[in-house]
């Protein structure tokens, strides 16, 4: 079972009581994840773990240990601490090392739905049942993952803060791939709220492009006109939001960088229609009440109608430079101005293009310039006036995010949904819009499908 806020604190309280060195952080946590694998159109395999531990990371005269254990009797705890303590008293100097916060207050957010957290196993086989009878139906090879998660915890120090939060999240990926193995499809989805976890979409979606994806041709790599269906927006910037760092932007390891130690804060970057922010308290999509290093959250503006508006400072660049510590993102939210346009919208507004369903294999290649490399899958189609003609093989791509997003590249965006990364198979979420850009970089070909 999942810890509650009594036992979260009596705990924490304990491990704090054991500790003799000058200070302290303790996080106690407790998680249940079940599973259902599922592939060639038959279950295969269904599994849940419960687990429980703590981790406490001490400083003895400004140096740093840390320990964490899976049992939490006493005896556990005792020699975690003990060897937290060894480990400070053997460490250098930690030069970046700020007193714990004291006493903080959060403002809760709605990130736990019982019904997910207790969710029906009987319901979820027929569930996932029915969408193999589906794969079956459309005489296509149905595999994929159904998890759920529920997560308690929460962390203290020997400055007397201390918080508690629960979090769920239930997410279903489908790969749909045709007899012969020339064509594949995929659809991934998560929540918080099982209730609002559309399976049937995500399986009819997957069926549809691997269907759709059917003889496709070879075309040449180049700079095409793109559109990116919410997955591929996902697998290349779900995580956008947390890279806003003012240290790395400061010391000149950014895209935020400016010459002389300087930033481009204030500066337009992106399409002016574009906005993106973190709000722990958005109904689809909660995030946690705590930022980084136990700063409570707070609703942070990143850019505003194209423009740099915040970089965050964590609480060691923040005294370093003199500055108030600011509460990083804990989601990320991107939204426009202006209507919004649907695929199909896109893509009649297209002379001659390329539609892309998602992204694989996603690598960083120059943080400068927030480029990443990778490649397409499970589904590509050449568009001309304004008409899906026929799929196309799959492309490796080298693209900067930043000049895939700055002002004249942008030509249309949709309407944001909550979505996520597919290489993290939906742990964790964010709400961004289809997009259609004037240029994309395609290096080469690939012949995966």
């Amino acid at each position: 079972m999942l810890l509650d806020e009594k036992e979260t604190k009596a705990i924490s309280d304990k491990v704090l009581a054991m500790v003799k060195a000058n200070d302290a952080s303790v996080s106690v946590s407790s998680d249940k994840l079940s599973h259902l694998r599922f592939a060639h159109n038959n279950f295969l395999t269904s599994g849940q773990r419960i687990s429980r531990g703590a981790n406490v990371t001490v400083w003895i005269d400004g140096k740093r240990g840390t320990s964490s254990t899976s049992d939490l009797d006493d005896a556990s705890l005792r020699a975690m601490v003990d060897q937290a303590e060894k480990l400070a008293r053997l460490a250098p100097l930690d030069r970046e090392y700020v007193a714990t916060l004291g006493k903080q207050t959060y403002k809760p957010v709605n990130g736990y739905v019982e019904a997910t957290a207790n969710m029906s196993l009987s319901a979820r086989a027929a569930s996932i049942g029915s969408i193999l009878s589906d794969c079956e139906k459309a005489k296509v090879i149905g595999a994929g993952f159904h998890s759920a998660r529920s997560q308690a915890g929460g962390s203290a120090n020997k400055n007397g803060n201390f918080e508690f939060e629960r979090s769920t999240n239930v997410s279903l990926s489908v790969t749909a791939r045709t007899a012969d193995g020339q064509s594949s499809g995929y659809f991934l989805r998560s929540h918080h709220d099982i209730g609002k976890l559309d399976t049937k979409r995500i399986s009819n979606e997957a069926i549809k492009k691997a269907k759709d994806g059917l003889n496709a041709r070879t075309i040449d790599p180049g700079v095409y006109t793109v559109i990116l269906e919410p997955q591929a927006v996902a697998d290349l910037m779900g995580n956008l939001g947390f890279g806003f760092n003012a240290r790395n932007a400061e010391e000149g390891r950014s895209a935020y960088s400016a010459p002389g130690g300087k930033t481009k804060l204030g500066e337009k970057i992106f399409d002016e229609r574009i906005t993106i922010y973190s709000d722990p308290w958005n109904a689809e999509l909660p995030g946690s009440q705590s930022a980084q290093g136990g700063i409570p959250a707070e609703k942070v503006l990143l850019v505003k109608n194209g423009v740099l508006e915040n970089l965050i400072y964590n609480r060691f660049w923040a005294k370093t430079k003199g500055k108030e510590a600011t509460p990083g993102p804990v989601n990320t939210i991107f939204e426009a101005s202006g209507p919004a346009a649907t695929v199909d919208d896109m893509v009649k507004a297209t002379k001659r293009g390329i539609l892309v369903s998602r992204f694989w294999y996603i690598r960083g290649t120059d943080p400068r310039t927030a480029s990443q490399t990778g490649l397409t899958r499970d589904g590509v189609w050449f568009i001309e006036d304004g008409k899906i003609q026929y799929p196309v093989k799959n492309f490796r791509f080298n693209q900067s995010i930043i000049q895939m997003l700055a002002p004249g590249n942008v030509e249309m965006i949709g309407i944001p949904e909550r979505v996520g990364g597919s290489e993290g198979g939906g742990s964790s979420a964010s709400l961004l819009p289809a997009l259609k850009l004037k240029a994309f970089n395609f290096t080469s070909q690939s012949e995966a499908v």
